[in-house]
């Protein structure tokens, strides 16, 4: 798969604003397009990542965007896949460019949260598995990161302190980004000290809902070379990859798993499989990373995002933290942003952002939090209902 350059990136600080998701994304789109040189009215293609929580403008969010930058007769789409929204609309732009629909292309996602953890929309579905998962189950979020966490206790020996570690040590990281919701430094005591949510997993363990927004303009190779930028920071690998049958480990919202009665299970889980993808189409591999952001919606799942993208043999994720390797100065710094725990929870935009972080680090404008000599790096997230993302990008 050939490469696509990264021209600009933009990002609007998270919180609770409380005011219109549109203001975010368009916020980080006018500062992905200055800091990419790019005039707006070049652009010809819009990718929006869409919002569900937003009422109809959240749900045509390729055109919502366009309309708020002024409509310049661009292309647009929109794309939903959950936490991998982002990823999807990317993947569309990067598809317009390489056909040559295009040669300059803006994605954009941006979210505005209620409180509290997230729900689904009004009214009876009971078809609908996210619905039952809530109403059946009584299993929010948190209660499926409990559950997740408590599995790995269960088989890996991991324990409440692992997962201390990795809040701190991502904490520490985000006490140098001026874009997070949460930048204070807590130690291990202060994790293990803050409430029980969902057992095991304590209220600093889990991530927040959060108001945000990310863009990207990408571009072709030829049209980067054309404005004198011969060596941009480029995506190499995208994956937005679905299971495969039968997919034996039970991950909400579905309630129950396909049978390997009479079909073997895949040699590659789900999870696993997301960044083989990016692997593949890159020609890279995990020894060639030198950072990840990766979807840490729990302390624990971050562990499991170690082994899932190679980093290190399966069970054995928590002695990575333990040595220091995934903290800024180690072997492979995780999360340096401070990841989605320091952010929170902005659906649309929270995978671009991943993205955004990546870039800066590659280009050497990370500041304090920068990852030294760092070359490529790869981001992974997760969308409910078999929806993978994972994102390559290299110098």
């Amino acid at each position: 798969m050939d490469d696509i350059a990264i021209l600009g990136v933009g990002m609007h600080p998270w919180g609770k604003w409380g005011r219109n998701f549109v203001e975010y994304g368009t916020a980080a789109a006018r500062e992905a397009l200055a800091e990419a040189d790019v005039d707006w009215r070049d652009v010809g293609f819009v990718s929006g990542a869409i919002t569900v929580r937003c009422g109809y403008p959240g749900y045509v969010a390729g055109s919502t965007f366009a309309r708020a930058l002024g409509f310049n007769g661009a292309q647009v789409a929109s794309s939903y896949a959950a936490c991998a929204s982002g990823v999807t609309a990317l993947q569309a732009a990067r598809g317009q460019i390489l056909s040559g629909s295009t040669d300059v292309a803006l994605v954009v996602g941006a979210d505005t949260t209620p409180k509290g953890f997230l729900k689904p929309n009004e009214g009876d579905r009971p078809d609908d598995m996210d619905w039952l998962r809530f109403h059946l189950v009584g299993a929010t979020n948190p209660v499926y990161f409990g559950l997740n966490a408590r599995r790995r206790m269960d088989l890996y020996g991991a324990t409440s302190e692992d997962f201390a570690m990795v809040k701190a040590k991502n904490s520490r990281h985000a006490v140098h980004n001026e874009r997070t919701r949460f930048n204070k430094e807590y130690g291990v005591d202060d994790v293990l000290a803050s409430p029980v949510v969902s057992d095991p997993l304590r209220l600093l363990d889990i991530c927040a809902t959060s108001d945000g927004g990310a863009a990207l303009v990408v571009s072709s190779m030829e049209y980067a070379k054309s404005k004198g930028i011969t060596d941009p920071v480029r995506i190499a690998g995208l994956s937005t990859i679905t299971p495969t049958f039968p997919d034996t480990v039970i991950d909400l919202p579905y309630l129950a798993t396909d049978s390997a009665g009479a079909t073997p299970e895949p040699l590659r889980g789900f999870k696993q499989s997301i960044a083989d993808r990016v692997y593949e189409e890159s020609g890279l591999g995990p020894d060639d990373v030198d950072l990840a952001e990766v979807y840490d919606l729990s302390s624990a799942l971050e562990l499991d995002w170690y082994e899932q993208l190679g980093f290190c043999p399966v069970g054995s994720a928590e002695q990575l933290v333990r040595d220091g390797v995934t903290t800024i100065g180690g072997r492979l710094p995780v999360n340096p942003s401070g990841g989605l725990g320091a952010f929170g929870e902005a659906v649309p935009a929270q995978a671009l952002a991943q993205v955004c972080e990546l870039t800066w680090q590659l280009r050497g404008q990370a500041g304090p939090r920068q990852v030294e000599g760092a070359k490529v790096g790869i981001s992974a997230n997760q969308g409910l209902f078999g929806h993978g993302s994972s994102v390559l990008v290299r110098r």
